[in-house]
Protein backbone atom coordinates (compact mmCIF):
# COMPACT_ATOMS: atom_id res chain seq x y z
CA UNK A 1 0.00 0.00 0.00
CA UNK A 2 1.18 3.57 -0.98
CA UNK A 3 0.24 6.99 0.24
CA UNK A 4 1.42 10.51 -1.37
CA UNK A 5 1.46 13.64 0.51
CA UNK A 6 2.43 17.02 -0.96
CA UNK A 7 3.93 20.03 1.19
CA UNK A 8 4.60 23.63 1.09
CA UNK A 9 6.12 26.88 3.11
CA UNK A 10 7.53 29.99 2.67
CA UNK A 11 9.40 32.47 5.20
CA UNK A 12 10.29 36.19 5.02
CA UNK A 13 13.78 36.99 4.38
CA UNK A 14 14.88 39.24 7.02
CA UNK A 15 18.17 40.66 8.47
CA UNK A 16 19.70 39.69 11.58
CA UNK A 17 18.92 35.65 10.82
CA UNK A 18 20.54 33.09 10.17
CA UNK A 19 19.78 31.67 6.79
CA UNK A 20 18.77 27.76 7.59
CA UNK A 21 17.82 25.55 4.91
CA UNK A 22 17.60 21.60 4.65
CA UNK A 23 19.08 21.30 8.07
CA UNK A 24 22.21 23.41 7.33
CA UNK A 25 24.02 27.12 7.64
CA UNK A 26 24.06 28.75 4.53
CA UNK A 27 26.15 32.26 4.45
CA UNK A 28 23.79 34.99 3.36
CA UNK A 29 23.13 38.16 4.97
CA UNK A 30 19.26 37.37 5.42
CA UNK A 31 17.58 34.32 7.05
CA UNK A 32 13.88 32.86 7.00
CA UNK A 33 11.77 34.79 9.84
CA UNK A 34 9.94 31.85 12.22
CA UNK A 35 8.92 31.00 15.46
CA UNK A 36 11.27 27.72 14.79
CA UNK A 37 14.64 28.17 12.93
CA UNK A 38 12.69 29.09 9.69
CA UNK A 39 13.85 26.30 7.49
CA UNK A 40 11.32 26.18 4.52
CA UNK A 41 12.79 22.89 3.24
CA UNK A 42 12.06 21.23 6.46
CA UNK A 43 8.43 22.01 6.92
CA UNK A 44 7.63 21.11 3.83
CA UNK A 45 8.93 18.23 3.77
CA UNK A 46 6.94 17.49 7.44
CA UNK A 47 3.62 19.05 5.95
CA UNK A 48 4.09 16.39 2.92
CA UNK A 49 4.75 13.37 5.25
CA UNK A 50 1.60 15.00 7.84
CA UNK A 51 -0.28 15.17 4.36
CA UNK A 52 0.58 11.64 2.86
CA UNK A 53 -1.52 9.62 6.31
CA UNK A 54 -4.08 12.84 6.30
CA UNK A 55 -2.39 13.69 9.85
CA UNK A 56 -3.64 17.54 9.24
CA UNK A 57 -0.23 19.88 9.41
CA UNK A 58 3.37 20.90 10.55
CA UNK A 59 1.49 23.83 12.42
CA UNK A 60 -0.94 21.10 14.39
CA UNK A 61 1.73 19.15 15.81
CA UNK A 62 4.52 21.93 16.27
CA UNK A 63 2.30 25.24 16.88
CA UNK A 64 4.11 28.52 16.60
CA UNK A 65 2.18 29.62 20.13
CA UNK A 66 4.14 27.47 21.98
CA UNK A 67 7.16 28.57 23.48
CA UNK A 68 8.85 24.79 23.12
CA UNK A 69 9.58 25.16 19.91
CA UNK A 70 10.60 29.00 19.72
CA UNK A 71 13.78 28.76 17.85
CA UNK A 72 14.27 24.97 17.61
CA UNK A 73 16.11 23.44 14.91
CA UNK A 74 13.76 21.69 12.74
CA UNK A 75 15.58 19.00 12.22
CA UNK A 76 14.16 18.27 15.53
CA UNK A 77 10.85 18.67 14.19
CA UNK A 78 11.44 16.15 11.03
CA UNK A 79 13.18 13.54 13.29
CA UNK A 80 9.32 13.65 15.29
CA UNK A 81 7.59 13.91 12.22
CA UNK A 82 9.50 10.54 11.17
CA UNK A 83 8.71 8.66 14.21
CA UNK A 84 5.09 10.08 14.03
CA UNK A 85 4.66 8.25 10.49
CA UNK A 86 6.90 5.34 11.24
CA UNK A 87 5.06 4.48 14.40
CA UNK A 88 1.81 4.63 12.16
CA UNK A 89 3.55 1.56 10.49
CA UNK A 90 4.74 3.92 7.36
CA UNK A 91 7.86 4.40 6.01
CA UNK A 92 9.38 6.51 3.27
CA UNK A 93 9.74 5.15 -0.13
CA UNK A 94 11.08 8.56 -1.72
CA UNK A 95 10.97 12.78 -1.65
CA UNK A 96 11.36 15.20 -4.23
CA UNK A 97 11.54 18.64 -3.05
CA UNK A 98 12.43 22.29 -4.64
CA UNK A 99 13.64 25.45 -2.89
CA UNK A 100 12.48 28.62 -4.52
CA UNK A 101 15.38 31.50 -4.16
CA UNK A 102 16.66 34.61 -6.20
CA UNK A 103 19.55 34.22 -3.89
CA UNK A 104 22.33 32.74 -2.56
CA UNK A 105 22.72 30.11 -5.22
CA UNK A 106 22.41 26.67 -3.64
CA UNK A 107 23.96 24.30 -5.95
CA UNK A 108 27.03 24.00 -4.02
CA UNK A 109 24.81 23.06 -0.47
CA UNK A 110 22.38 20.86 -1.92
CA UNK A 111 25.15 17.55 -1.47
CA UNK A 112 25.46 18.69 2.17
CA UNK A 113 21.80 19.24 2.34
CA UNK A 114 21.41 15.95 0.97
CA UNK A 115 23.22 14.09 3.43
CA UNK A 116 22.24 15.74 6.76
CA UNK A 117 18.01 15.45 6.12
CA UNK A 118 19.02 11.93 4.43
CA UNK A 119 20.57 10.70 7.57
CA UNK A 120 17.57 12.69 10.14
CA UNK A 121 15.35 10.47 8.21
CA UNK A 122 17.38 7.50 8.16
CA UNK A 123 16.68 6.89 4.79
CA UNK A 124 19.23 6.48 1.74
CA UNK A 125 20.52 9.51 0.14
CA UNK A 126 18.94 8.22 -3.24
CA UNK A 127 15.62 8.64 -1.62
CA UNK A 128 15.83 12.53 -1.75
CA UNK A 129 16.17 14.55 -4.37
CA UNK A 130 16.82 18.34 -3.15
CA UNK A 131 16.40 21.03 -6.44
CA UNK A 132 16.81 24.67 -6.51
CA UNK A 133 15.48 27.24 -8.90
CA UNK A 134 15.07 30.89 -8.87
CA UNK A 135 11.22 32.28 -10.04
CA UNK A 136 12.72 34.45 -12.40
CA UNK A 137 12.74 38.06 -10.19
CA UNK A 138 8.73 37.47 -9.99
CA UNK A 139 6.49 37.34 -6.97
CA UNK A 140 7.71 37.68 -3.38
CA UNK A 141 10.59 35.09 -4.09
CA UNK A 142 11.51 37.14 -7.31
CA UNK A 143 11.91 40.43 -5.53
CA UNK A 144 13.99 38.85 -2.64
CA UNK A 145 11.30 39.12 -0.19
CA UNK A 146 11.49 35.18 0.70
CA UNK A 147 11.42 31.70 0.32
CA UNK A 148 9.49 29.02 -0.59
CA UNK A 149 9.65 25.69 -1.06
CA UNK A 150 7.86 22.28 -2.25
CA UNK A 151 7.69 18.39 -1.29
CA UNK A 152 6.14 15.22 -2.50
CA UNK A 153 6.40 12.48 -0.61
CA UNK A 154 5.60 8.52 -1.36
CA UNK A 155 5.10 6.59 2.06
CA UNK A 156 4.92 2.87 1.79
CA UNK A 157 3.36 0.56 4.62
CA UNK A 158 5.79 -1.11 6.64
CA UNK A 159 5.21 -5.06 5.54
CA UNK A 160 6.90 -6.94 8.27
CA UNK A 161 7.61 -11.02 6.92
CA UNK A 162 7.61 -13.91 9.41
CA UNK A 163 10.05 -16.07 9.57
Amino acid sequence: MFRVGFGYDSHRLTENRKLVLGGITIPFEKGCLGHSDGDVLIHAICDALLGSLALRDIGYHFPDSSPEFKDIDSKILLKKTIALIRGKGWQVGNIDTTICLERPKLIDHIPHMTEVLADTMGIDSDQLCIKATTNEQMGFVGREEGVAAYAVVLVSKIILHSS
